[in-house]
Formats: C-alpha cells, structure tokens, sequence
C-alpha cells in the first residue's frame, strides 16, 4: 500500500523524489518523507499529504545526489508525524522506508529494547532497521550483510530501500511480498527505485523488477543482484511500453474522470489484435498455450478482491453461460483460510488490476501447492502476480490512478468476455452464428460506451439531488447484478455514503424494509431474459414509495413510465451489458463525491494496491 522512491546517480535526488512521490501518492496518502544524504543523513516527514511534506521541507538542506522517499498507508501506528517514513536507526547511521508488515515485529521489538534500544516510533518498520543496525554493531558485518541477515530473521512481507551515513555511495533495496521496480539510467551510472513505474517512466524505459528474496546493492554506480541466502542473481532489463502523458490528468479535473472516459479506448486495447469479426477470429495467445487444459476443465475458480472480484462474478455468469463449464468466485482473502478444495486439474484466474494484491498472491500460491493451473487476468506488465502464475492475460488499460477502479474493471470484463468465448469455441457449446454475433457486438462496444458517456450532464443533475442521501440501494439480476456491487462499491468508497448491492430478488429477503421516501434505489433495468422479473421488483419498490432511479435501454417506455429517473443506454448482447451499464454509476459515483467534496482520487482509508494481508 504505501509507496516508495530512491534515487543514486548525478542528478539531484529531491526533486526526483519528490515528484516521484506525488506520482505514487495513489498507494497511501497518511504521511510522507523524505531522506536525503549527502555526508549527513537527513530525514523530513510528515502527517498528510505529499504537498504537506513538500511545504514543511521549504527553506530546508535537501541538497544531495543519493535519497529515498515514502508515502505512507498506515498499519501499523497511527497516521502522524512520528510514525511518518523514513525512520532512523538508534544511532541515526542509517535510515529505511517500508512497504509492507512484518508480522513478527513485537518480539523483535521486545529482545532489541532488552540490549538497550529505544524507539521513537509505534511502526514495525523502526524495528527492522534497529535490527539491521544491530547485526551490523555486533556481528561485525558490512551493512550489505546485515541487511541479507535482518531479511532472513523477519516474518512478513516488505519493500525495503536501506541508506547509511557511512556508505555515502551506496543505496540498497529488497522486497518480498511487496514490489519494487528498479529503473537503469541510459549511461548505467544512476538508478531509480520504486513501488511502481510511475516515478521513473519520466527518466528511464530500462527497468529490472526485483523478485521476491532478492536483494539490490547499488554502489559506486554499479548494481549487484543477490538472493537472501546470498546467491548472485543476473537481473533482466525489460522495457516499458507506459507512455508519461498517461500519468497526467489531462484536463480533467479528476484522474477517476479521465479514467471513465478513457473506457471506450481501454476497451478496444484490450481486444485490440485479439479478435476480428470480419475474419471469425479470436485468439488470446495464454489460453491457446493451455487449450487442452480449457477443454478439459471440469472446475474453474476465480479469485479477487473488490473491483476485480466483481469482475470475477460477471465471467461466472459468462464461462458458465458460454462454455458450459461449472466456476465458483471466492475472495482471495478468505480463499487460503477455509482449506479450499483444489484439484490438479481445475484452473484458477486471479485478478488483479495492480497485480500485487497480496490476498490474491496468497492465493495464488496455495492454488499452485496443489497443483492448479494458474491463469491471470492482470492490468500491470511485470508486476508479482503476472510472473507467479504459469499463464495469462494483460489488460492493456493502461494507468489507473484514481483509487477506486474504473476502466479497470471494463477492461477486466473485456479480458474475461473474450476468454468465455475462446473456451467456449475450443469446446464447442457455442454456434457459429452465436459466436460472430458475439464478435460484432464486441467490436461495437467502444463506440456504444462513447454513447453512454453522453449521458454525463444528465447525471450531474441527478446527483445533485441524491448528493445528501445517508443510503443506497443498489438492485440487478443475472449480468445486472455484478453491476449492481459495483456500483455501490464506486458510492462506498468515493462518497462515503453507505450502499449495498443486492440480486433484486433477494430484496424481498430483508433490504425492502429500509426502503421508504428517503431510499434512493438503482435498479439495472435493461432489456434482457429477466427484464420482466426487474419490473416487478420496481413495482415493489415504488410500493413502498421507494426512489427508483433506473439504468434502461434506449427507448424503453415501460421502465420510464414507472421509475422516478431513467438513465438510457445503448441496447447490447445480454452478456456485454455490463461493459456498458456500469458507466452511468460511474459518474454518478463520481458526481455526488464532488458535491460532497470528497477526495475523488484519493478516498479516505483506502490505497490503490493493497499490497498487505
């Protein structure tokens, strides 16, 4: 969750830092600092926000070539000043920044205070470089040692960047569980280091990604590569494809509105050399490595967390509709703790947008001891989940910065929609004409998103009349009930008005009884197999003067004669209606956070990669 930078090299270091840290600010917004070194070791922090930092560090010595940088998403400690990234060492020799918990803190915590240690801060991190410290005092170790020798003792998972007054050339990073991006400067004489490749996108299109037990020594220019049980690694430089302006608003006034707006483009990137429905072609290059795998499946899991989960129920209703092939979705999170049922022959696909999330990773992991096949559906080229599974597929949405996740989950549906219809081909449970009907209608949904989106203005309007609401509900069927999550999902996190999505059935099993006048309720009412079902349970909202704002088709009479407010969107496949439904509750998600005058990219309490379990 939180995000860190470092920089080493001839360039000045705060200035990189800084921006860096601005640009990772989506991963944890409770505090920032700073370390910089240049003979003395200095650290600047501070509770709040980046620019909060950037202000308390005016008219201050931030002069150096070598420093590193946090923005902090709290664990453990609360959000202040004193718990604020970096930390010292007890001697103040060395200074960490840490993404990541280390579980077994406490009782180191406990044996360092008994040799004398005292600590400034309620953090696990201040343990880890007090126990660096004291392995480098008392074993007589180099400091490269000592942070090998720390690494191997801790319990936990971490992305770590170590700097010492004494090593004034030297900047050394690790990671487990949490990610860490390295980026190599064109001559090889400096080098970024990141949570992502945000922050170095701007300098460099050379990156290495750390794997999971290494750890990266950077001294006097040169980078050496190691393994925990201190193996000498050869690191592989890859070459991003992120473009910078992709990290910038644009104009918009929010990174979430550009993001919703970009849908109609991420959409087609994600099917873009995938299919073409003139030709009846349909390849996703992962699932043809493991056709026969697909064919014969007689289980599919899906696995995610939030966004991604609901990403996961619409690709139930799909591969099952489609390929005929039974699935069950779980939360990553619970997955691993209820002793799951794995079988040799069942897939597992994760989803991820960051692909760091450390719940689904965890899952990941127990899946694979079993030996599962594993197949991601992934947004971020060489992030951890990626590299851990045996097969995928990227989503190509391109940068999410926004906190609540917008084009990643059309983008995530795009993905899983094509892979229901590849298993499905290779299967034969779909007809030729079902399967080019299908094609066409995919290939049209940029153009009927761009459509959807033109109902913005008319959202603004309706969102300034449920702007004060204290609750939601959020009702679909079948493809509409996904949609149904996820909309109230945007409402939750964005405005902090409380929300629930319900399938409109399970209504009657419970939630009716909070509806009456105040009630806003969202009904996914567009025309599909259960459209009559969705219009009686209107009736029964309006029966109990309930607020029925509905999502309907283009030209839909019967919806609009009897709902309070209709949004239209253009008629599709049943399937695909959620690529196109879920927009309207995008933006009105977004507009009534801006009325409120919430934090629309950055919501309180949450972190775009939840990289802690």
């Amino acid at each position: 969750m939180c995000g860190i930078v470092a920089y080493i090299g001839h360039r000045e270091a705060y200035p990189i830092i800084i921006k860096g840290l601005q640009r990772l600010e989506y991963r944890g917004y409770d505090s920032a600092g700073v370390a910089i070194l240049n003979g003395d070791l200095k650290v600047y922090k501070k509770a709040g926000k980046v620019s909060d930092l950037n202000d308390f560090v005016k008219g201050k010595d931030v002069v150096g070539k070598i420093g590193m940088g946090h923005t902090r998403w709290a664990t453990h400690g609360e959000p202040n000043d004193r718990n604020a990234h970096p930390h010292y060492s007890q001697s103040s020799k060395f200074a960490i920044i840490h993404n990541g918990i280390i579980e077994n803190y406490s009782s180191i915590k406990a044996e360092l205070i008994k040799r004398g240690h005292t600590f400034n801060s309620d953090t696990d991190t201040e343990v880890l470089i007090h126990l660096i410290e004291d392995i480098h005092e008392n074993g007589n170790v180099s400091l490269e040692e000592a942070v090998r020798l720390a690494l191997g003792e801790v319990i936990g998972a971490y992305a770590i960047v170590v700097l010492s007054k004494d090593n004034p050339n030297e900047l050394i990073c690790a990671r487990k569980g949490s990610p860490i991006v390295l980026g190599v400067g064109k001559n090889k004489d400096e080098y970024f280091v990141a949570s992502d490749a945000t922050p170095i996108i701007e300098y460099t299109n050379n990156v290495i990604y750390l794997n999971d037990g290494e750890v990266a020594y950077i001294k006097d220019g040169k980078l050496t590569v190691k393994t925990i049980e201190n193996q000498v690694k050869t690191p592989y430089i890859h070459e991003l494809e992120m473009k910078l302006e992709q990290l910038e608003k644009g104009g918009y006034e929010h990174f979430m509105l550009k993001e919703i707006y970009e849908q109609p483009r991420s959409i087609w990137d994600s099917m873009r050399g995938r299919i073409d429905a003139k030709k009846g072609f349909l390849r996703l290059g992962g699932i043809a490595e493991y056709e026969n795998k697909f064919v014969k499946a007689k289980r599919i899991v899906i696995i995610g967390c939030g966004t991604s989960w609901h990403a996961g129920l619409v690709a139930e209703y799909l591969i099952e509709d489609l390929a005929r092939i039974p699935v069950e979705v779980e939360y990553a999170s619970e997955f691993r703790y209820r002793n799951p049922v794995i079988y040799e022959d069942d897939i597992v696909i994760p989803i991820s947008q960051s692909g760091e999330t450390a719940d689904t990773l965890a899952a990941i992991e127990l899946a694979k001891s079993k030996g599962a096949t594993i197949f991601g559906v992934c947004n971020v080229v060489g992030s951890s989940i990626p590299r851990a599974t045996h097969a995928g597929a990227y989503t190509h949405a391109g940068p999410e910065i926004g906190v609540a996740s917008t084009k990643a989950f059309t983008a995530q549906v795009t993905v899983l929609t094509l892979m229901a219809l590849q298993m499905a081909r290779s299967r034969g449970t779909i007809t030729d004409s079902r399967f080019h009907q299908l094609l066409n209608e995919l290939e049209a949904i940029p153009a009927k998103v761009e459509r959807a989106l033109l109902a913005n203005d008319a959202i603004k309007l309706l969102a300034e009349r449920f702007k004060d609401a204290p609750n939601a509900l959020y009702l679909g069927r079948g493809y509409g009930f996904p949609v149904a999550l996820e909309g109230a999902l945007k409402l939750k996190e964005i405005s902090y008005i409380h929300a629930e999505g319900y399938p409109a059935a399970e209504m009657k099993h419970g939630p009716i009884a909070l509806i009456d006048e105040e009630m806003p309720v969202v009904v996914i009412a567009t025309k599909n197999e259960t459209y009559e079902k969705v219009v009686s349970n209107i009736q029964e909202v309006k029966a109990r003067k309930g607020i029925v704002i509905a999502i309907i088709t283009e030209g839909d009479e019967t919806v609009k004669g009897m709902a309070d407010y209709c949004i239209e969107v253009p008629e599709t496949d049943d399937i695909l209606v959620p690529l196109i439904s879920v927009v309207p509750l995008q933006l009105l998600s977004y507009h009534i956070a801006v009325l409120r005058g919430c934090n629309v990219d950055q919501p309180r309490n949450l972190a775009k990669s939840v990289t802690v379990e």
